[in-house]
């Protein structure tokens, strides 16, 4: 069984709650406000250690109270936190998150986040079989120089490209699996796609971004499921309809759920199948890194139909 190595962010989500989200220059009253554990590289790193992965995250956090908080729940998920540093030059990475009408805006400061290097990454215990993940929470330099370690050593590379920004050819060129959802995709390719198109629009937008007869790219639809372009072979997992309270970190559930069952050797398809479950179930909960779910919860749900 391979393992699951997260290199990106760590961040303490400071989350409002309320009836509906104000416009521009509008005040509304909200219910509470709530602290997760976040980032997308924690929350991805949370993931795949709940779901039996061993799983070690790279990273950087403030030496301040958000710091100290985010490694002792990151320890107590099993994590190896031995490639995470502490820095005094910044504030541990934030999250501003507002959520209402079960959806949710976000902004984040990336304070230490910002901080991560190839320092950091190069000298992580890649081999074959392992799965090395990243996303865009932290400089893309440093994504570049783990997955380049990463295929060096024989693992698998998997990118979340988000939040979304233009990256270099070279980057993608190294990613084996990309994971994104259709507005990602779009901003990528050059291209208006939004939840409604057909797939068949997607593909083929997908194509357009694709470097390589074997390179993965899977796109998260949502409530829609899941569309796989695996070289040539296109891969449809249908979504589940479930009642969503936050999509927070649903789609970190995801890659994380993804980059588990890889590491265990499952084929792309029944991963797929597992990371669409999982995050269905993640979006019944409040929060990005405590939502995630366990091995047996989403076997559950897969073997209840």
């Amino acid at each position: 069984m391979g393992r699951v190595f997260v290199a990106g962010s760590i961040n303490m989500d400071v989350v409002a709650t309320a009836d509906r989200h104000p416009r521009v220059g509008e005040t509304v009253a909200g219910r509470q406000v709530l602290y997760f554990p976040g980032g997308k590289g924690a929350n991805q790193a949370v993931a795949a250690s709940r779901l039996g992965a061993r799983t070690t995250l790279i990273g950087r956090l403030g030496k301040d109270s958000f710091g100290a908080e985010l490694r002792t729940f990151l320890g107590d998920q099993g994590i190896d936190l031995g490639y995470v540093a502490e820095t005094a030059e910044a504030h541990t990475g934030t999250a501003i998150i507002t959520v209402a009408e079960a959806d949710n805006t976000i902004v984040v400061i990336p304070g230490a986040n910002g901080l991560v290097g190839a320092d950091d990454v190069e000298v992580v215990p890649l081999l074959a079989g392992d799965v090395a993940v990243s996303q865009f929470e932290i400089p893309l330099p440093a994504i570049a120089a783990f997955f380049r370690r990463g295929r060096a050593a024989g693992a698998t590379t998997l990118l979340n490209p988000a939040p979304a920004q233009k990256m270099p050819d070279e980057l993608l060129a190294l990613v084996d699996i990309l994971v994104l959802n259709e507005t990602e995709l779009g901003f990528l390719a050059g291209v208006d796609l939004s939840d409604s198109d057909e797939t068949a629009k997607i593909v083929d937008t997908a194509r357009k971004i694709q470097v390589r007869e074997d390179q993965t790219i899977c796109v998260t639809l949502g409530k829609r499921g899941v569309l796989a372009l695996a070289g040539r072979e296109e891969i449809l997992v249908q979504g589940r309809a479930v009642k969503a309270v936050d999509t927070t970190g649903a789609g970190d559930c995801f890659v994380g759920a993804l980059a588990a069952e890889l590491a265990d050797g499952a084929a792309l398809r029944t991963a797929l199948a597992f990371a669409n479950a999982a995050a269905s179930i993640s979006v019944q909960r409040m929060g990005a890194g405590p939502s995630m779910p366990t091995a047996a919860e989403v076997k559950a749900v897969l073997g209840a139909g």
